[in-house]
């Protein structure tokens, strides 16, 4: 497995740890479940630290697949940029939701605060998640690119 290989197997479980973390902290307060949203948190928290090697993968890809035919440079670059947000966005709250947990422990439920400021940074982590997401598909994949994705197709 190169690295191109391993980035690709990884990149998927910060997205994923966020959108579930997401589901679960909006389940668990409308079912007023501690310890649900407490499990999200944690599915946050998990996410931030995935976050961490599938950023630092992304350098040794790059050296890899920006030597394959027909791919943007520029593209890579777009890619790179909104990953570095979208690590810090997802560090973030990984950060928030450990505090949040440390500050709750031993009570019986997270603070209404708590589950708002994760929640939010949370949603806006995620769709700067699904951003960088979206730019490294584009990378090989002409088919997603907007604009494009009629002329590549073809039906036989």
């Amino acid at each position: 497995m190169n690295a191109a290989h391993f980035h690709l197997a990884i990149n998927h479980l910060p997205v994923l740890g966020l959108f579930w973390g997401l589901g679960v902290l909006i389940v668990g307060r409308f079912i007023h479940s501690g310890v649900t949203v407490r499990v999200g948190f944690w599915l946050c928290v998990a996410s931030g630290s995935f976050a961490i090697p599938a950023y630092l993968t992304g350098e040794p890809a790059e050296e890899i697949v920006e030597k394959l035919p027909d791919i943007s440079k520029a593209l890579i670059e777009q890619h790179e940029a909104a990953a570095s947000i979208a690590l810090a966005a997802t560090l973030l709250v990984g950060v928030l939701a450990l505090g949040s947990l440390f500050l709750a422990r031993g009570a019986r439920s997270i603070s209404t605060l708590s589950f708002s400021i994760v929640t939010g940074v949370a949603l806006i982590a995620f769709g700067c998640m699904a951003l960088t997401a979206k730019l490294g598909g584009e990378i090989h994949h002409p088919e997603i690119r907007t604009g494009q994705a009629t002329a590549a197709i073809h039906y036989d």
